[in-house]
């Protein structure tokens, strides 16, 4: 595993990279080795507990047979309800009922959420007391873009707060000289190479390697240098003659060795591809093990008449227009499926939007070309924020003094209002689906759950207006909640955790009263002719959740074979829908 790793060390990169199994391997390692050690999980979409078998949740919580060791994961939802019980509860009995209600309205918002969950990780970073008692604190982080605003965010609240904005989601700013004090010292505890190590893992594919490298370049900016790469799941070079195997050894091969020279510079560690899903202690342990001692007798259990792509996209080109979106947990593929729909969708002759909402997607390099009939954009955080701020200071700024500008500006450079910013363009988005094709690849899971509950918030706001004034609104929510006008597609990988967290997912977008319309599960081995051994004994793993999916999950599904090349371009993109691509 990892040598001579400081106090604290973070485990970040692309969804789906391995994060989670490198975390854990590397904490149960440590602990075997005698050390005292805490887990921590800052992914809203966290399945820590999964590959231990255990409960965890937001309090610190020993890990059963690992002697040394206890884990933690923070709780979005529940770090809000304790901040805002912390703000409110002081101040309830000496203030107006309609002030106090006023600040809880304040507090109520995907930002304070967020600010919620940021507030418990400084904590760990700075609480002394806490951190003596630990010889390491291991991160297990939320996929790239989430984890850069995570990082980046001791600074930018440490700027805020100096500046004195009006700080509505993180409350009344009396009182809050305690988080400049804590967020100053997370930011030197981040900076300090002899305190922090940040592992980027990243898969042997070229756009895993990218992202790596851009993580790299946000993190030496905002002063975090100590970094490591963590290349994980690279297949062995005995290819037993299979083309499948023997493409993807040359596809990492060639991804590696053509990484930026500023990544390739990076310390490294090589982890191979294991034929077992890594959940349960006696698999953590086994990574410690060099991949040729774990012998196996692996078959091939067949499932017959998998449903291709094809089958979902002749369903949704029915109705002529309409909104799809991806979602799913971080690197199962959304961008992919995303832009294979897209661009199937304008071959047959439709005008197509294809647009993200996740700060770490690239469309324009899976895409890698124009494409007729398909207009591609991005939600930018950093742009709409801006646009936003502009349009608030040309509009509301006009008529006020030099004075009242001031505070106005103040007021927008609060991080809230990049929630409201991305909601207005994801909003605008939505509309555009009335008259063509919109496909929209969202951020990972618990990114993604936070603007739909601003959504959310929204659309109860405009609803109590609406019945004051008898007034007849169509809201965003509307639009999402009606399966005339928006088809969810689940994508997932043939993996338990992944296909957990999408199960999970699912149950919180009906909580939302929005039904998926069809799971889709993608780069299965299981869908392949593969005979590789490794290859094979991964792809047994998968029929288990493949048929979970069909039986228990979704009365609708596909499943997409993984393929040989990386699906970069229209062409290899509409070789994921299968036989539609060939009779067009």
């Amino acid at each position: 595993m990892f040598k001579n790793l400081p106090k604290f060390v973070f485990f970040t990169g692309k969804g789906g990279v391995g994060k989670t199994s490198l975390a854990c391997a590397t904490s149960v390692n440590l602990a075997d080795l005698g050390q005292k050690v805490l887990l921590v999980s800052t992914d809203p979409a966290s399945n820590v507990g999964q590959v231990f078998d255990t409960r965890i949740g937001n309090h610190i919580k020993p890990i059963a047979n690992v002697p040394g060791l206890e884990a933690l994961e923070i709780d979005p939802e529940a770090a809000a309800e304790d901040y805002r019980e912390r703000i409110l509860g002081p101040i309830r009995a000496s203030l107006p009922e309609k002030a106090v209600a006023s600040i809880q309205e304040q507090l109520s918002g995907a930002c304070t959420t967020e600010i919620a969950a940021f507030d418990e990780f400084t904590a760990l970073l700075t609480d002394a007391a806490l951190t003596e008692r630990y010889d390491h604190i291991i991160f297990d982080t939320a996929p790239t873009g989430h984890t850069i605003r995570l990082l980046k965010l001791p600074g930018a609240w440490s700027g805020f707060l100096e500046t004195g904005g009006d700080a509505s989601c993180l409350g009344p700013l009396a009182g809050l000289d305690k988080q400049r004090e804590r967020y100053a010292a997370a930011v030197q505890s981040l900076s300090d190479p002899d305190l922090t190590r940040l592992v980027l893992v990243a898969r042997p594919r070229t756009s895993s390697m990218l992202e790596a490298t851009r993580t790299h370049r946000e993190l030496a900016d905002i002063g975090i240098l100590n970094q490591h790469l963590a290349v994980n799941g690279m297949m062995p070079a005995e290819t037993s003659n299979d083309a499948l195997a023997a493409s993807m050894i040359e596809r990492e091969r060639t991804a590696v060795e053509k990484a930026d020279s500023a990544l390739a510079g990076l310390p490294q560690s090589h982890f191979y591809l294991r034929p077992e899903n890594l959940v349960g202690l006696d698999a953590l342990r086994r990574m410690n093990q060099p991949i040729e001692t774990l012998h196996s007798q692996p078959t091939r259990s067949a499932l017959d008449n998998l449903p291709p792509l094809f089958h979902l996209v002749d369903d949704i080109e029915a109705d002529g227009k309409g909104l799809v979106m991806t979602m799913g947990k971080g690197g199962v593929g959304k961008t992919t499926i995303a832009a294979a729909v897209a661009v199937e969708l304008a071959a047959r002759g439709h005008e197509v939007l294809l647009t993200t909402t996740d700060p770490a997607a690239h469309l324009t390099e899976t895409l890698a070309g124009d494409v007729d009939n398909l207009t591609v954009s991005r939600i930018d955080p950093e742009v709409e924020t801006q646009v936003y701020r502009d349009h608030i200071m040309a509009t509301r700024g006009a008529s006020l003094d030099a004075e009242g500008r001031k505070m106005l500006e103040e007021d927008l450079r609060s991080p809230c209002t990049e929630e409201i910013a991305v909601f207005q363009a994801f909003s605008k988005t939505i509309r555009e689906a009335g008259r063509k094709f919109v496909i929209i690849d969202t951020a990972p899971t618990g990114h993604t759950l936070l603007l739909l509950d601003a959504t959310g918030s929204y659309h109860r706001d405009i609803m109590r207006h609406a019945e004051k004034t008898s007034a007849h609104m169509v809201t965003p929510m509307m639009r999402l909640q009606d399966p005339a006008q928006t088809k969810v597609l689940i994508v997932t990988l043939p993996e338990a955790t992944p296909v957990l967290e999408a199960a999970r997912l699912q149950d919180d977008l009906k909580r939302a009263e929005i039904t998926p319309y069809a799971w889709v599960v993608n780069a299965s081995l299981a869908a392949t002719d593969t005979c590789h051994p490794l290859l094979v004994s991964r792809a047994g793993t998968e029929v288990p959740e493949i048929i979970r999916v069909e039986e228990t999950l979704s009365a609708r599904y596909s499943v997409v074979p993984m393929l040989a090349d990386d699906p970069v371009g229209a062409t290899k993109l509409r070789a994921l829908i299968g036989r539609s691509a060939e009779r067009k």
